[in-house]
Order: C-alpha cells, then sequence, then structure tokens
C-alpha cells in the first residue's frame, strides 16, 4: 500500500511493501543497539550503495538533546557525507525525530529517509516532518519542518515489541479516533486487546492500524505542514503529556503512555467545560486501561504545572491553547479557558 503526502515537495509512505534500496553515493543509517540487534542485518541485506555508515546513538527519550545530534553530525563529519549523500532513520519516534534534525541541519540540509521499528513511529512520528530534541524547558522544544523523501512503514518489524511498546503506539492511534473520527474508536474497541499486546493479532490488523492514521495525518500534513492551525489539533493530550515527560525526565513514561494519561487530563478539562459527558470521558479511559495504558498521574505542585503550559509550543502571547475533543471525533482549539476551571481540573490529579 502506499499513501502520498501532499505537501510542497511530495513523498510516498510505502506500507508493507518490503525493502529494497539502491543509492547512488553515500547513506549512514541512524539507529541505536537495541534496534540494530534486532533487524539491522536484515536491513543492510536490502541496501546498495557507495559507502554505507552506521551511526548508533543510546536508546532512550532522556538522551534526545542537543548533545547526542552534535554526536550524530560528528559521525557525519568523520564519514565525510556530503549533500548528495542520504540519512536513514531507522528506530523509533526518538530515531525519527533526531535522524530529520540532524538531516535538516548538515550541511544545510541533506535528503533523510524513516524506517520506523515501532508502532508509535510507524503512526505518527516518522511521517510529517516535525523533527527535534527536548531541553531542560521542554519537550521538542528545539527542532524543524523537514520533510523526508519517504517513509517504509513494514509491520513485520512490530513483531519484536514488547507491551508497553505496541500499548504506547495505539496511543498515539486513539489520539486520532477522539479528535478526527469516531467510527475508528469503534474499529479500536472491536481489536483483541489480549492478541494485540502479546504481538500475535493478524497482520491486517496493525497494517490497518498503520494506513488508516498515515492517511489521516498526510490529509492534515497536506492542509497545514507548519503547525498554523489544522495540525495543531494531532496534539491533543500532548499539552498535558509534555509536562509529566518533563517533570519524570523522561523515565517514567514511554511517550505514548504520557500522552494517555494527557488525553485523560484534556477529557476532564473538556467536561470541566461541558464539552464531554461523563460517559464519554469514562468510554475513552476504559478504551485506554483495555489497552494496559495509564490514565492517572500525581501532581506534586498544582501552580508549577499550570506555568509549565505557557511554555508549550502551541502557547502564545500568554494564551494557553488547549486541544480538547468536543464530542468524541471532533477536536477543537480552547485558548480561553479561566485559570480556576484549570487548576479544578488539575487538582483532580494531586
Amino acid at each position: 500500500m502506499q499513501i502520498e503526502v501532499k505537501v510542497k515537495e511530495p513523498y510516498k509512505v510505502f506500507i508493507d511493501e518490503g525493502l529494497n534500496f539502491k543509492f547512488k553515493g553515500k547513506v549512514a543509517i541512524l539507529t541505536n543497539p537495541k534496534v540494530a540487534g534486532l533487524h539491522l542485518k536484515s536491513l543492510l541485506d536490502k541496501i546498495e550503495c557507495e559507502e554505507l555508515f552506521i551511526i548508533s546513538v543510546k536508546d532512550g527519550e532522556e538522551y534526545k538533546n542537543l548533545a547526542t545530534i552534535e554526536e550524530i553530525l560528528n559521525q557525519m563529519c568523520n564519514s565525510k557525507l556530503d549533500r548528495k549523500s542520504l540519512l536513514i532513520s531507522f528506530g523509533g519516534g526518538v530515531i525519527s525525530d533526531m535522524g530529520g534534525f540532524a538531516a535538516s541541519i548538515y550541511q544545510r540540509g541533506i535528503d533523510f529517509i524513516n524506517i520506523p521499528t515501532t508502532l508509535l513511529a510507524c503512526v505518527d512520528a516518522a511521517v510529517g516532518g516535525k523533527t527535534g530534541v527536548n531541553n531542560h524547558f521542554g519537550k521538542n522544544l528545539i527542532g524543524t519542518f523537514y520533510q523526508p523523501k519517504a517513509v517504509y512503514c513494514e509491520s513485520a518489524f512490530l513483531r519484536t515489541l514488547k507491551q508497553r511498546e505496541l500499548s504506547a503506539g495505539l496511543a498515539e492511534f486513539i489520539k486520532m479516533a477522539i479528535i478526527f473520527d469516531a467510527n475508528l474508536l469503534n474499529f479500536i474497541e472491536k481489536i483483541d486487546a489480549k492478541k494485540f499486546l502479546e504481538a500475535k493479532c493478524e497482520e491486517e490488523i496493525l497494517t490497518q492500524i498503520i494506513a488508516k492514521s498515515v492517511e489521516l495525518k498526510a490529509k492534515i500534513v497536506a492542509q497545514d505542514e507548519k503547525e498554523s492551525k489544522t495540525r495543531m489539533l494531532l496534539n491533543y493530550g500532548h499539552t498535558f503529556a509534555h509536562i509529566i515527560e518533563n517533570e519524570t525526565n523522561y523515565k517514567s513514561y514511554l511517550h505514548g503512555e504520557a500522552v494517555a494519561i494527557g488525553m485523560n487530563m484534556a477529557n476532564h478539562l473538556s467536561y470541566e467545560l461541558g464539552l464531554l459527558s461523563k460517559e464519554e470521558c469514562k468510554r475513552v479511559e476504559q478504551i485506554l486501561q483495555k489497552f494496559i495504558l495509564p490514565t492517572q498521574y500525581k501532581i506534586k505542585s498544582v501552580e508549577e504545572f499550570y506555568q509549565a503550559f505557557f511554555l508549550d509550543k502551541k502557547s502564545a502571547n500568554q494564551k494557553i491553547r488547549f486541544i480538547l475533543a468536543a464530542p468524541l471525533g471532533r477536536g477543537i482549539i480552547k485558548e480561553d479557558v479561566e485559570k480556576s476551571i484549570l487548576l479544578k481540573c488539575l487538582e483532580q490529579f494531586v
């Protein structure tokens, strides 16, 4: 299956079409030891190029920072990559984000492609051209919009994922259903959770999840490539999640797990604003819990959590912008939330 992302320089997302690459010039593969140990050999067997280099960095969101980017760039320089060279991001969302960022700034920009190996990267991070790293102030505050030349999603790579990683990836799919298509919630509710979490579900299910996600995201990115309005809706749950990740030093939760908590928090806010019913909030919470996703977080300081909202990239002119469901299947951007209502919501998580 092929899905085109219709941006200024269009590219295709290939889903379960196999890998077979022939490149002129040098190629560097950015990965980490975990992915390399599982899948690198099978990828190397499918690449023909002039010279091939492997750039391996430490695994984990805590290493998604400028220090690691400098390490990647140094290895690219040592390999004497030029403007005709290609960088392949081979891994999960962290590798995808860092690879795209490094490619966008190396010699003012070289081509890169994404080959995601996690469900989260397949349904979200690998498509759309958002790249970047974290710093002390928050998540993805340093980065660029830089589209890949192609994305290759192979569900076979997902068979080695553990339950937490599969759950975390599905959280991003659940996010899209809640904000864009309520019918997808019905599809999700029918998935056999036990088989899915044990990576024993039919390959067709994984392909459908990836394809439905990519189709939705491609449509949104084509309308709003650089997140000026509509694309902001894809950040549902993330405004809360990014604070949680930063507060826990990116060590307690996988990104999708933090997003699951963030969606539950956002739904509590929607309820306080009269945008969602208790029944709708409970339905989402039960779906998340069905796939062993966390929905609760203990806030240490409500005021500090509140102040952290102002570092969110969507916020501007001292107004906090929230992405909320109103109702399920439709997302809205809300920026006139009174502090008292927001604090009331946060106090439910103390």
